[in-house]
């Protein structure tokens, strides 16, 4: 460990280190015990996908998202999250034999065009949502947007937001890291690449996967697309990312603009015709966020008011952990977010942003291989080296948050238990899942999975959940139903008014010089 990272950590009070915040975010298809997609609404018992603070949906009408509140410690936020999935199970099994899917890559899915988009009532912020998602069909393709995983929202206080965005270019430097530790997508369904061009190789009859691989969510198979890999996004000030944002929300893109905005029936195709519809639509593996008010463009709210915390995205559902995540994964995390906070991180380069996107890739489609090489600073360094490195820069901060929370070793232990996954590849997500498919699934990604699945939703089902705790949630149900019909009822605004609006220049802020953001 460098002294000023030593020096920096030793500065850190132990109040500021009790005051570390996270929620979770996760999400998850729907899916048949046959392991076909479910293709039913959104159920009402669930509340309003719209309106609901804990139990919502993501792109498709049959993809939950479940979210927990902010959480002081990580015990708690797994807890809820439990909880909510207690909830979401008691009603999937009132209502017939649905099940989440707990792998990061989809189930058997059927035609593009039958994959339910997201559906959110008629009130105009609903329909944005939906036009929204109508688009991403358009630009991406729909089997694209089933992938899941878990998103993990993290602040600190006292964090400026030139230190959040420090944390950010270090967490992509070091973003390899987690992808080699957590990734727990190796392998999927054949029915997502079909007529795609792929680098997978066959496992088994229906299966596809990458020997060495650790998440194809987050390779060249994901979240990609040719527009956004033309935007070179910097993370070396607010200003700057804010302005490479307006740029692709308001850069016309020549295949959107053949799109249109609606087609000749006049349904509406997408919400724009720029580069990015909305901010939402950049895909990183990292975000700078801030809550935003009512109405409010994400860019607007961070230019007026700053980072308030960071949203991480590229954690794979573990199909091995109930909730998809457990409170180790969430520890390492969170010292992985002091590491990046504390240590030096000069300014990105062109150069530097185009290694870590092959990095990325590397790590996503052969992270496990024996040798593998990264760049760093124009040279070459094995994978394991590097981790290895990281992670003994990582111990004394795991220490000081053991002694600030008073979680004994538990920290320390999910560092030195990242150290022992980096000398044994064997022990990883990634190669776990490999490993069960092909011994005790006969090479079929589908049986793995509905295997898991179903065992995790007899696992939630046992659970205790008390009759006050089925009160609360029905209470949440009912309340979200009459939040959403009041906001209905509050429109006046023409859906294509209210759309032009939303998507004009105006609302994205103005640009504010280094000196007004200081103050």
């Amino acid at each position: 460990m460098s002294n000023r990272l030593q020096e920096r950590l030793g500065a850190l009070s132990a109040t500021r280190l009790k005051g570390m915040r996270r929620g979770i975010e996760k999400e998850s298809l729907r899916a048949l015990p046959d392991g076909k997609l479910a293709l039913t609404p959104h159920p009402l018992a669930l509340g309003s996908a719209l309106t609901h603070p804990h139990i919502t949906t993501d792109f498709s009408e049959s993809q939950l998202e479940l979210i927990t509140g902010v959480h002081a410690d990580v015990d708690s936020a797994i807890e809820e999250l439990t909880r909510v999935h207690q909830f979401t199970y008691r009603v999937l099994d009132a209502l017939g034999d649905e099940r989440l899917w707990v792998s990061s890559m989809p189930c058997g899915l059927p035609t593009d065009e039958t994959i339910p988009i997201g559906r959110y009532g008629s009130s105009n912020v609903g329909r944005a949502k939906s036009v929204y998602r109508m688009g991403l069909s358009h630009r991406y393709g729909r089997r694209m947007q089933t992938i899941s995983g878990i998103h993990y929202n993290w602040s600190l206080p006292e964090v400026s937001s030139e230190e959040y965005f420090a944390l950010i270019r270090n967490f992509r430097r070091h973003a390899f890291l987690l992808l080699y530790l957590f990734g727990a997508s190796p392998a999927l369904c054949s029915s997502f690449v079909a007529g795609r061009p792929h680098e997978l190789q066959p496992l088994g009859d229906g299966s596809m996967f990458m020997p060495h691989g650790t998440s194809l969510r987050m390779g060249r198979l994901g979240y990609q697309s040719d527009a956004q890999a033309s935007l070179a996004v910097s993370y070396n000030s607010l200003e700057g990312y804010a302005a490479s944002l307006q740029d692709a929300l308001t850069r016309p893109w020549p295949a959107y603009e053949a799109i249109g905005i609606r087609n000749l029936g006049g349904d509406y195709n997408q919400l724009g015709t720029s580069l990015l519809q909305i901010e939402n639509e950049f895909y990183g593996t990292i975000r700078p966020k801030r809550v935003i008010n009512p109405g409010e463009r994400p860019l607007h709210a961070l230019r007026e008011r700053g980072v308030e915390y960071v949203e991480v995205r590229l954690m794979d559902l573990d199909p091995f952990e109930t909730v998809g995540i457990n409170a180790q994964t969430m520890r390492f995390i969170d010292v992985f977010l002091l590491h990046c906070l504390l240590s030096d991180s000069p300014d990105d380069t062109p150069q530097e942003i185009a290694d870590l996107a092959q990095n990325q890739h590397l790590t996503a489609a052969r992270g496990r291989e024996p040798g593998l090489k990264l760049r760093r600073n124009g040279t070459e360094v094995t994978l394991a080296d590097w981790g290895l490195e990281l992670v003994g820069q990582c111990l004394p901060i795991a220490a000081a948050l053991d002694a600030a929370q008073g979680s004994g070793t538990a920290h320390v232990d999910a560092v030195r238990a990242a150290a022992a996954a980096l000398r044994n590849p064997d022990s990883l997500p990634s190669a776990r899942v490999l490993a069960a498919i092909e011994n005790e699934h006969a090479n079929s990604f589908i049986g793995f999975v509905r295997a898991r699945s179903e065992q995790t939703r007899a696992t939630l089902l046992d659970l205790p959940f008390s009759v006050a705790q089925q009160a609360e949630f029905e209470q949440m149900t009912a309340e979200s139903i009459q939040e959403q019909k009041r906001i209905e009822a509050a429109d006046t605004m023409p859906f294509e008014i209210y759309r032009e609006q939303y998507v004009s220049p105006a609302r994205l802020g103005v640009p504010r010089s280094r000196t007004a953001v200081a103050a």
